[in-house]
Formats: structure tokens, sequence, C-alpha cells
């Protein structure tokens, strides 16, 4: 059996590396036809290496089971390539019947391989025995493979964007190298009798892994770039460490007797363990270094530009300012050439902004990209577009490579353009950093244009206001005018209007007692009703002064002692003959004792009577209208409460409103104003109180009052 080499080590090294690859791409995401076909073809390279590597080190026993193996899996390495160069072309998953009939040749002839006999018959001083005729059919199934996966790819080149062209580039070269190699190495040198060189055939094929992991890494063909830089780094450190460790130890061997070797060998051991454990991390951040230089040298840091970008947004209001900062901002960020916005305003016209010497986009050109459908995380990348796209036109016109929408509620404001890349082109990290930063770039160019709009609203709201503050000027003398002829005509109502109703009253009154004569019974039903009326009408015109008074602001409350238990007497006394009249009786119930208080006498006789009326008015013949005062802890409470007809619980919001009625209570009794209730409201917020109120339709409500008895009690009073 041949010792282990430093050979074997690597390559072993490299099957594991290989592998490691296409597990990292495959786990990024596992429900895709191409990362899984990636896998399998890894995964039959490192399976290659690895059983060439064994038999390097095995007798000729044992060689020869692994010699059918590795038949095995340098075929199932050209099927794996085939369905990866297929899914790699058509950009998307073709069917698994499909792909069963492609791979079944090779997987029939890999199969026949593992015959004893058939392709190998037998291993003999490390070398493979074989039948020229099944191992030439192998050859040409293998060959066949290989050749059908340049072609589709060379053909899907001609026909992709950019982008594609340049990932399946890297993949062609991958392919070409490594089947020369493996070819000459495993079929043309083993039919010429030549195996000395048969291990280098798969350590080959870890040149297209090594190329399709650049392409990775600087073409996106996989979105695993960090995770194949780092593989790469371990790599490097590993060789690096094995490096070190066979150079000491031939260094050792070949310097020292042979009698001091065991004892020299298990210091140098024990050593080099120490040595390689200090210098594991020196070496790490050697190749993390290296390897970002490489791969990153393009590479910024997301949070840190995130923050920025935030000092950026909040540090002007001004339109121009901002989109200025941001795009410099930006094109510092991704290494672009120009970044400027194109703005939509309120009045049609746009506003440009952006870094030195940028690019101006012409509305014309901005209409067009209105009905462009973006692409992943909503930029518009150029590369992806076809040739004769009008839009990939105009964007390779003004040199622009990435134009992100920005859009809220299916309605574009704007666009941020980004010229050419002054690296290795953008990538879909960066593109999709310009997808998360587009929510925050809309509210930030919104808030500048609201302010900016309040800006241009202030340069001419002065001349506004002088022009108005004229008018104003020139109409203040007739309003002042007009003022005084209302003043008078609310003092003119107030005396010659109630003046003669009084008369009226006290005429009818007198016929109703007797003093002009004896009537009948229906003359005084009549009069009656021609008495309550004009009372009727005296309240309405009060009413009405009182909500005039209110708003010209000379609603005064005339606050006098009074004894408040008197006054709802006076006034039920009043209506009782109304009530009478309607078949109804009023229950009052008053206070044992109640101290006197500091109240608008009249105003509060007004909000008095206003409930018992409506009651009467709104209440079903034959009832009982419950009045009540009290005392209630430190307030005073007087409540009126009927059984009729009640207020909707829907319109119960808006019962206090100047002039607004129920729509029962319109029905009810037509001829109300809406003005009763609300007056009362004023009166009793006045005194400091509060209004009582609860109802339910159909079967009554509840109105009154709540004073408070501390700010109210009279000086004087010895209660």
């Amino acid at each position: 059996m041949d010792l282990i080499t430093s050979s074997h080590v690597l390559a072993a090294i490299a099957a594991v590396v290989t592998a490691g690859v296409g597990l990292s791409v495959w786990f990024s995401q596992k429900h895709n036809d191409l990362r899984l076909s990636f896998l399998a073809l890894s995964g039959f390279i490192g399976l290659w290496i690895i059983s060439n590597v064994v038999f390097g080190v095995t007798d000729d026993v044992n060689r020869y089971p692994i010699a059918l193996l590795s038949y095995v899996y340098a075929m199932g390495v050209a099927v794996s390539l085939l369905l990866f160069s297929i899914h790699l072309a058509r950009g998307k998953n073709i069917g698994y019947l499909r792909l069963a009939l492609i791979g079944l040749p090779g997987l029939i002839v890999g199969l026949l391989s593992v015959i004893p006999g058939l392709v190998a018959t037998d291993v003999v001083n490390g070398k493979i025995v074989t039948n020229i005729v099944p191992l030439a059919v192998f050859g040409i199934t293998l060959m066949g493979y290989l050749v059908a996966s340049i072609f589709i790819l060379s053909k899907a080149r001609g026909r992709g964007n950019a982008v594609v062209r340049r990932q399946i580039h890297f993949v062609l070269i991958g392919i070409v190298v490594s089947s020369i190699a493996g070819g000459f190495f495993n079929l043309i040198l083993p039919i010429l009798g030549v195996y000395n060189f048969v291990q280098l055939g798969p350590a080959s094929a870890v040149i297209f892994v090594g190329v399709v992991a650049y392409a990775i890494v600087k073409h996106g063909l996989f979105d695993i770039r960090l995770a194949v830089v780092r593989t790469i780094a371990y790599f490097m450190i590993l060789v690096t460490m094995l490096s070190l460790y066979s150079g000491f130890a031939y260094i050792t061997a070949s310097l020292l007797p042979t009698s001091f070797i065991s004892i020299t060998q298990l210091a140098f051991n024990a050593a080099a363990v120490i040595i390689m454990a200090l210098l594991f991390q020196p070496l790490k951040r050697f190749f993390d270094r290296v390897t970002n230089r490489f791969f990153y040298k393009d590479n910024y840091n997301i949070d840190d530009f995130f923050a920025r970008l935030n000092r950026t947004l909040t540090s002007t209001t001004d339109l121009r300012g901002l989109l200025e900062r941001v795009s410099g901002e930006v094109s510092q960020t991704l290494k672009s050439d120009q970044a400027f916005f194109y703005i939509n305003t309120a009045d049609g016209h746009y506003v440009s902004a952006g870094t030195d010497k940028h690019r101006h986009l012409p509305k014309e050109d901005a209409k067009l990209l209105e009905s462009v459908d973006s692409a992943q995380y909503g930029v518009i990348v150029r590369s992806l577009l076809e040739n004769a796209n009008p839009i990939r036109r105009m964007m390779i016109s003004h040199r622009i490579e990435l134009i992100l929408p920005l859009a809220k509620s299916d309605t574009v404001i704007g666009y941020l353009c980004l010229g050419d890349s002054l690296g290795a082109g953008f990538t879909r990290r960066d593109i999709k950093l310009l997808g998360t930063i587009a929510d925050e770039l809309v509210i930030a160019v919104q808030n500048a244009l609201s302010i900016q709009e309040v800006r241009a609203l202030n340069e001419t709201l002065q001349q506004r206001i002088n022009a108005a503050t004229k008018e104003l000027r020139a109409s203040n003398a007739q309003l002042q005018r007009l003022d005084k002829a209302k003043d008078e005509f609310v003092s003119m109502a107030s005396h010659q209007l109630r003046t003669p109703l009084t008369s009226v009253k006290g005429y009818i009154s007198m016929v109703l007692e007797g003093d002009v004569g004896k009537i009948t019974e229906t003359q005084a039903h009549l009069l009656t009703e021609a008495f309550t009326s004009s009372e009727r009408m005296v309240h309405l015109i009060n009413d009405f002064l009182n909500v005039s008074r209110l708003q010209t602001g000379k609603f005064l409350i005339d606050k006098r002692p009074v004894d408040l238990a008197k006054i709802v007497e006076q006034e039920l006394d009043g209506l009782a003959s109304n009530a009478a009249s309607r078949n109804l009786k009023f229950i009052y119930k008053a206070p044992s004792s109640l101290p006197t208080l500091n109240l608008d006498e009249g105003k509060i006789r007004q909000v008095i009577m206003n409930f018992a009326d409506n009651s009467i008015y709104y209440s079903g013949e034959g009832t009982e209208i419950k009045v009540n005062l009290e005392i209630d802890g430190d307030n005073c409470k007087f409540t009126v409460k009927d059984s009729g007809i009640g207020v909707p619980l829907n319109e119960q919001s808006q019962l206090f409103s100047k002039f607004y009625r129920a729509s029962n209570a319109r029905k009810q009794r037509p001829d109300g104003t809406g003005v009763g209730l609300f007056l009362a409201k004023k009166v009793i917020t006045a005194h400091g109180g509060k209004v009582v109120f609860e109802s339910a339709e159909g079967k009554g409500s509840t109105f009154g009052f709540i004073l408070p008895l501390g700010s109210l009690r009279a000086a004087d009073d010895t209660n």
C-alpha cells in the first residue's frame, strides 16, 4: 500500500471544498433545480476525486472496485453537468421527466461500467486493464454529454443579456479547460497505456468549480458570494498550514540522523500543533483581507450606509439640497459615475438634482418609464432589458444603468437614476439595497415637496393678507353700521313685539275670567287656545332674542338670589291649563328645603318652562309628567320625566345643536324651532352646571339640569 502523501491530502481537501461550494449553493435556495443540479455536479466531482485518492493509497486487490466506482462518478459528472447547463441556459425548471430522459443514456452506461470485466477487467501494478470497445463507448458517451453542455451554453450565451452572457462565459471556460484536462489524463493516456497521471484528471475538475465560484462571486451566478469567498479563504489557510507542516517535516527528516527521528518527530508534532494554533488567527485575518480586497474591493457596510442616509434625509428640508446630498451618498456608496433624481411636482413641472455634472432626464424620456414593469426589487436594470427596448436605448443615451421608481400607492412621484458603475458592475446586493431604501426616499421627498409648497405659499401669503386686510377695513364701517342697525332692531323687537302680545294676553285673560260678560264653553276653549298661542309667541320671541345675543356676545347672565323651588312651582302652574287641555297632569315633588341660589331668574324660568312645555307636546294623552327638584349631594338637581315619543338613539348626540330637531319630533310638532334646547344648555353651562338627558324612542324622555350648590349659594342664605 502506498504512503499517503501531501498531494493526496490536498486532493481530499479539494474534494471537500468542492462539495462545500455545492452545498452552499443548494442551502441558499433549496427549491431550485439549477442549484440542485449544481449540487449533484459538485458532489460527483468530489466523489470522483476521493475515489482516485483512495485508489492511489490502496493495494491492487482493493483498487479494482474503486476503479469501477470512479467510472460511475465520472459519468455522473458528465450527466449532472449537462443538466446544470440546461437549467442555466433556459433560466427555469424544465420538468423531471425530460431530465430523466436526458440523463438515461449516461445512467445506463454508468451502471454497465460497474459490471466487473465489462469496461475494466483488472488492476495490475496500479494500472487498470480495460476492454477497448466498452471503454470507447464509455468515452464517447461521456464526451457526448460534455459537447452537448458546451453547445447548449454557447447557444444561450448568444441570446442572453449582458449579465447572463458573463455568467455563461466563465462556466464555458471551466467546462472546456476541465474537459480537455480530464479527457487527456483519464481517457487518452490510459488508452495509450499511460497511467502515471490518471489522478490529475479528477483534480482538473476542481478548475471548473473554481471558475464557477469566481462567476458566483463576481457576476452573481448564485447569491452566495460571502459563503464562497470565506470558503476560498479557509481553503487557502488549510493549504498554507499544510504546506508549512510538510516543509518542516521534510527539513527535520533530512537533517536529523535516523536514530533521533522518532523522538524528534514527537517533539516536532507537539511544537507544530502549538505553532499552527498560534498561526490560525493571523492567517485568517490575512486571507480575509486578501479575499476582500480581490472580491470585495467595492464593498460597503449596509448598516453604516443606512445610518449616513438617515442623517442625510433629516439634515435639510430644502428639496434640491436634499436630492443633491442623497445622490452624492448613493453614488459614493455604490460607486456610480453619476446619480440624480427626477421628481414630479404638483404644478405639472419637475425637479432634477443630483451629483455634479449629472445628466438631465427630459420629461418625454421620463414618460417612457411610466409603462415599464420594473425588475426584481422594483429597480429597472439596463443590462436586463432587450436590445430593442426603447427604454434601454434611452438609458444608454443618458449613461444610466439603474433606475429606482419612487412610488406611493401606485403613484410614481419620481425616479432615482444611477449611471455606469465605476467598479466591477452593480451586484444583486446593490439592487436589493436600492429597493430597501425606496420607501424612506419617498417619505423624505414628499415631506420636502410639502415644505416647498408651504414656502411658495408663504411668499404670496403676505400679499393676500394685505389685500384681505384692506378689504376688511373697507367693509368694517359698513359692518359696524349693520351691527348698530341690528341692535336697534333687537331692541325694537324686544319692546314693540312683546308689548302688543302682552296686551293681547291681558284682554284674553279678562274675557276668560268673565270681566266683559259670561262666555260659553266653546268660546272659553277657543280663547284658551288663543291665550296659549300668544304666550308661546312671547317665549319664542325671547328664544330668538337670546340666540341673537349669543351670536353678538351680548348673552349675559344676571345672577340674583332666587327661590328655585318657587320658580318651578310658578312655571308649572302657568302650564297647568295647557296640560289639562291635553288630559295631562304634572306630578311635582318639591324639596323639603332648598337654599337660596344666585341665578338669572328669567333665563332659568325659560329653561324650566321649555323642558315642561316640551313634555306636554310630546306626551300621550292621559299620562303623567313627573317633575322633581331635589338636593343631590353638593348639587341641586331638576328633572322633567315623560312617557312620550322619546328621541331616536342615532339622533341624540345632535339634539342640543342650534335649530336641530329629532325626526319624530318634527312629525309630532311641525311648528317647533329647535332653539329651546340649544338655549337651555347655554344657560345651564353659563351657571356652571350641566344638562341631564336620558331617552328611549317610544318610551319617553328625561330632561333637566344639575347646578352646583357651592358656587351658586347666596351669601345671605341661612339654610
